[in-house]
């Protein structure tokens, strides 16, 4: 079955494939989405020893590895310039279109992009049809989503995220071949700013750039918006969030819905 992204669209001004507008929210992504070192291990065990690989929905280089040939392919003019000076400068093209003939990559990565393709399907066939080896895919479960507990406090963005993410076992059947579905644990400092990454400081939610960081945020209303963070807010002030999750600012880490999905042929 497949599973377009239901409010995808057309390219954007600046480029942004998918169904967030990076040239309005993504102007700070860089400084809130780092790679986390703990998950950009996980990535690289999976890549195994591919030396040419290829990053798809790139965006601003992470979990991209450093001592290996990469290729990158971004389609958003704003994250492309966000990359830094030292990695490769990527390719303005989409998933559903690469631009590569058969079997160019020992192994290919998405992370935290195929919510966003226009077409789900095209997108997985072109990774698989472009790479010898494996094709690691780092999303979330939209089955797990809304179990998070900012769920009480900005339900529709997290039913936001569970809408657009694309089921795993999809993505597996789509890939083909030996696939494995592995949890990723979140470490209590994790410097990648998802949602689920602030599990155990919830005050990071009170940053703005902290949220635009988070695409889903983008496609609730200002006063929505608004409303959670001034509910999350008067829990913290009142102790009403500490009472329920405060053994979370003191867990060493958190499993919620980050999987990442390993397809090998």
């Amino acid at each position: 079955m497949n599973e377009p992204n239901p409010v995808a669209g057309p390219r954007r001004a600046d480029g942004s494939a998918g169904d967030a507008d990076y040239g309005r929210i993504g102007q700070g992504y860089a400084s809130y989405r780092q790679p986390e070192p703990a998950i950009a291990a996980l990535i690289e065990g999976a890549l195994g020893r591919a030396d040419r690989i290829l990053n798809v929905g790139a965006g601003a280089g992470s979990y991209e590895p450093r001592n290996r040939d990469v290729t990158a392919v971004e389609p958003s003019a704003s994250m492309r310039a966000q990359r830094p000076a030292e990695i490769a400068v990527a390719i303005d093209a989409t998933a559903e279109k690469l631009p590569f003939p058969d079997q160019s990559f020992d192994a290919s990565m998405a992370t935290f992009t195929v919510h966003q393709w226009q077409d789900l399907d095209a997108g997985l066939r072109e990774m698989r049809r472009v790479t010898r080896g494996p094709v690691v895919i780092l999303s979330c479960d939209p089955e797990l989503v809304e179990a998070f507990w900012l769920n009480h406090y900005a339900p529709k963005v997290l039913a936001t995220e569970a809408r657009r993410y694309p089921s795993l076992g999809h993505i597996g059947k789509v890939l083909g071949g030996d696939v494995e579905i592995v949890a990723v644990p979140i470490p209590l400092a994790c410097r990648d700013g998802f949602n689920e990454a602030y599990y155990g400081r919830p005050e990071l939610f009170m940053e703005p750039g902290a949220r635009s960081a988070c695409s889903a945020w983008s496609f609730v209303s200002e006063a929505e918006s608004a409303g959670s963070i001034a509910h999350l807010l008067d829990d913290l002030e009142s102790g009403a969030w500490d009472s329920r999750h405060g053994f979370l600012r003191s867990q060493p880490s958190f499993e919620g819905s980050l999987r990442l999905v390993v397809a090998r042929p």
